[in-house]
């Protein structure tokens, strides 16, 4: 069985709304859809009575029958239908016992009981009457709801079950994945209660193309609406300016926006691209016969929305309202969520020459912009003159970017040859001397320091927000790996850099990996057997002697965890093996 998580992203706690709301289809919620799709509303309406009627009831096919014709509410319309063939009685009513005939003309006997055949009232079959321990008790009433039963006082209110088996509490992080399985793309949103080392899965959002990356941010997006308000969602509306929402990038070219506090939702929040375009997203095949599934034509760019899979974005935590993507048509594309998602991309760099496989903002430098590419180089550049910025050779395919977030000017790229590299952007040549390089070329820009982290592809890594120094890489090796950069440099200028522990968590080849933004040494991974952990460093004895005193020095406890589960968290397997499971 073919499943797999492809990206995961962490909610901080207390930015969730506590009690989510449902999702509400009505004629508002259709016109904003077929705003958003740029379909006519008729046939939003149509896909959505196909998808299982207006009313979320579903729709119920009339058929034919003999005697009658079952109408759409599952009743028969035919009032004639209903009658027997011989009197035209009702062969389904229901049976009664007769009453005795009348005796013969004559006198009654009042001593002849014989109409009640006594004689024969033992010998009588019984008819279905109960059996067992009660089954000598008469009148005994049994009633198929409680809510039916006049002894039962303390009444079931299944609309506050589900609100409270609904509920996000205020210390509760939310986890989302991008799964797939099968074939069918979702998103599952995880709630993780550190306290209690509990992982369960709230709800999910179905996907309708294989997802890559996703990117968690607080600002709500401009939906199209004249009010800005989503009627599917209730926790929209003009006066809002936070929430808890979901970018997802697909093999599509559109980045779809989702709401995190909506359950059951049918359709994403806000569509930055062109769906409507739709012949610039089909590849043209070129050639005959064989080679016709193998030579495809290149899609042409475009400066205003992404022809081709999206695959990375970052969100700006200083300037809110700006999300970065990073796509296979080797452009980067800055939206304003601020506009209505109906508008096009506000601006377009094309500074790569093949596939931009990441991007990240500065959080200390908002305007500054980390991409890296397949055309094996990095680039650092300030959005309001691209063609100033500085970058660097790396010499393979680049697999993930993070800057370090206690150094504006210091940021790390992992690539497919397993190397994780450090570089001082200060340090760094212009664009402009790798534009004249060859992307072929043996030659790579000196790095601060290099680490030989993994066997396979280094597929991904994070920087830790909490403490200095501490870095966590994966790899199709599946394995994951902690660091730990020395604050010292030696006389040549580098850093001591040492492993302080390494782990196969059980998730296949690593996709994906990221620290808590709340706890301290908590990390969650994901990879090819659709499987998440949560694994607390804090159980390891290396991790605590490594980073016990940091954590101190920055006010931060360190909690140790405990041994039992050896500080991991997941779902409960569902029994379910996956591709990798098999191969094994």
């Amino acid at each position: 069985m073919s499943a797999l998580i492809s990206a995961l992203a962490w909610v901080p706690q207390g930015r969730s709304q506590r009690h989510p709301a449902k999702y509400q289809l009505d004629e508002k919620e259709l016109a904003r859809v077929s705003a958003l799709a740029r379909v006519e509303l008729e046939d939003a309406k149509e896909a959505f009575e196909k998808a299982g009627g207006e009313d979320g009831k579903g729709i119920v096919m009339a058929e034919d029958e003999e005697d009658g014709k079952i109408d759409d509410e599952g009743w028969e319309s035919d009032e004639d239908s209903n009658a027997s063939k011989s009197g035209g009685e009702d062969e389904d009513a229901m049976a009664v016992d007769e009453a005795p005939k009348p005796a013969a003309a004559g006198p009654a006997d009042p001593n002849d009981l014989s109409a009640y055949n006594l004689d024969t009232y033992d010998e009588e079959e019984s008819k279905g009457a109960a059996t067992g321990v009660f089954s000598n008790i008469k009148g005994l009433t049994y009633y198929r709801n409680a809510e039916d039963d006049p002894f039962i006082t303390l009444k079931e209110n299944d609309d506050d079950l589900e609100r409270e088996d609904l509920e996000v509490l205020p210390t509760d992080n939310l986890l989302i994945t991008a799964k797939t399985e099968d074939d069918l793309s979702q998103l599952e949103i995880h709630v993780y209660d550190e306290t209690e080392e509990n992982l369960y899965v709230h709800h999910d959002l179905m996907l309708p193309a294989f997802p890559l990356c996703l990117e968690w941010l607080d600002f709500p997006p401009n939906n199209g609406s004249s009010e800005n308000d989503n009627s599917g969602s209730a926790t929209a509306g003009p006066s809002k300016t936070h929430g808890s929402y979901i970018a997802v990038g697909t093999f599509d070219p559109e980045i779809e926006i989702w709401s995190l506090d909506t359950v059951d939702g049918l359709y994403p929040d806000a569509l930055l691209g062109r769906p409507d375009v739709s012949s610039q997203h089909v590849p043209v095949p070129l050639g005959t016969g064989k080679k016709k599934k193998k030579l495809v034509k290149a899609r042409t760019a475009n400066p205003h929305h992404h022809v081709d899979a999206v695959l990375s974005l970052s969100w700006n935590t200083q300037h809110r309202s700006l999300l970065a993507s990073a796509s296979a048509d080797e452009t980067v594309k800055l939206w304003d969520l601020s506009r209505p998602s109906t508008e096009p991309a506000v601006r377009s760099f094309d500074l790569h020459r093949d596939k931009v496989q990441a991007v990240e903002w500065n959080k200390s430098d908002p305007t500054v912009l980390l991409t890296g590419s397949y055309d094996r180089t990095v680039r650092t550049w300030d959005t309001r003159s691209p063609g100033t910025g500085v970058g660097a050779l790396v010499g393979s395919d680049v697999e993930a970017v993070r800057w370090d977030p206690f150094d504006s000017h210091a940021f790390y790229v992992s690539l497919e040859s397993g190397l994780i590299l450090n570089y001082d952007m200060r340090k760094l040549s212009s664009s402009s001397a790798l534009l004249s390089s060859s992307t072929s070329s043996s030659t790579t820009t000196q790095a601060k320091f290099t680490l030989a982290a993994h066997e396979g592809a280094a597929s991904s890594l994070d920087v830790s927000p909490h403490v200095r120094g501490c870095l966590a890489t994966g790899g199709t090796d599946k394995m994951v790996k902690l660091w730990n950069i020395n604050e010292n440099e030696d006389t040549t200028g580098k850093r001591e850099v040492s492993l302080v522990t390494s782990r196969d968590l059980g998730v296949g080849r690593v996709f994906s990996l990221s620290f808590s933004p709340d706890t301290p040494l908590t990390l969650a991974a994901a990879g090819s057997k659709a499987k998440l952990q949560v694994w607390d460093l804090a159980s390891n004895a290396g991790a605590r002697k490594a980073f016990g005193a940091r954590l101190r020095k920055a006010g931060r406890e360190l909690r140790e965890a405990k041994e039992a589960g050896q500080g991991l968290i997941g779902v409960q397997s569902d029994g379910e093996d996956s591709e990798d499971d098999m191969e094994e």
